[in-house]
């Protein structure tokens, strides 16, 4: 594929990764908890919102959530049996306990920092941090830092941070017929593409700036849910394509402006779900 044409591919993931929004992002922020109500994902990740919301458990088998003070371990209860089930898993499997990062807010919505994404409830940060390590206090967990497991230039892993591990748990996630998609540094992409080519889980790792020290992963949109809206579908293939090589251009490295004019609105039933009681 060509340069350009690979530019225009990915204008529309650019235009969702703006921040939009119909109410100031601090509002939803603020909501003192889940809307009342049946779950409900209404919208897109980047520009949508949650009714009847869970929260995550801030310990479980296999996982301790970080900065829980941010309030944003909240998601449809399939995102949060999903992340349950993945801690028992990977601990049955050897793994050490996950630490996991960011979910949504109480009642989904734009955030006023970190994601431009992350608004129905249906997507999850989980670092890729896999070393051994203790049960840590709440307040302990709120100043994790892991270390990136790219290379400066981002062409590939660093071999000394990037196990067989790391490509045995991106697989254990892509392989679960509930995930739409994992989101992962392009440098990770292109290093599994390198030593997996062609295997089929490959295909729902799809490369982005950033994510080079955790995994983002995002869930199909759930049956109780008909005005949820999913992301364009993955293309055929891998992924293992020129497309990789996008991401070390000077156009990628760059990002165009959004386009000007006033932001999308976020659903018309979002409006009303901010305001319901709770």
């Amino acid at each position: 594929m060509a340069r350009a044409a690979l530019g225009l591919a990915l204008l529309p993931l650019l235009a969702l990764a703006a921040p939009a929004r119909a109410q100031p992002a601090s509002a939803w922020a603020a909501a003192p908890g889940p809307a009342p109500g049946p779950a409900r994902v209404i919208g897109g990740t980047a520009l949508g919102c949650l009714q009847g919301a869970v929260q995550l458990p801030f310990e479980g088998a296999g996982y301790q959530a970080v900065r829980i003070s941010r309030n944003r371990h909240w998601g449809h209860p399939e995102l949060i049996r999903f992340l349950q089930e993945i801690g028992r898993e990977a601990q049955r499997r050897g793994f050490p306990d996950l630490w996991i990062g960011d979910l949504a807010q109480p009642r989904g919505g734009p955030m006023p920092w970190g994601h431009a994404s992350h608004q129905t409830g249906l997507d999850a940060d989980i670092w890729l941090d896999l070393e051994p390590k203790p049960s840590l206090s709440r307040a302990a967990r709120e100043e994790i830092r892991v270390a990136s497991l790219v290379l400066p230039d981002e062409t590939g892993v660093d071999p000394a941070r990037f196990t067989p591990r790391h490509a045995a748990f991106l697989r254990l996630l892509a392989e679960r017929p509930e995930v739409d998609r994992l989101i992962v540094n392009h440098g990770i992409k292109r290093s599994l593409c390198e030593r997996h080519r062609g295997e089929a889980w490959l295909r729902r790792l799809r490369p982005w700036r950033g994510h080079d020290s955790h995994v983002h992963v995002r869930l199909r949109c759930p049956r109780d849910s008909p005005d949820c809206r999913e992301a364009p579908p993955i293309p055929p293939g891998d992924g293992c394509d020129a497309s990789l090589d996008w991401w070390l251009s000077e156009e990628a490295r760059r990002p165009p402006p959004r386009p000007p004019g006033p932001p999308p609105a976020l659903p018309p039933a979002c409006a009303a779900l901010l305001r319901a009681p709770g």
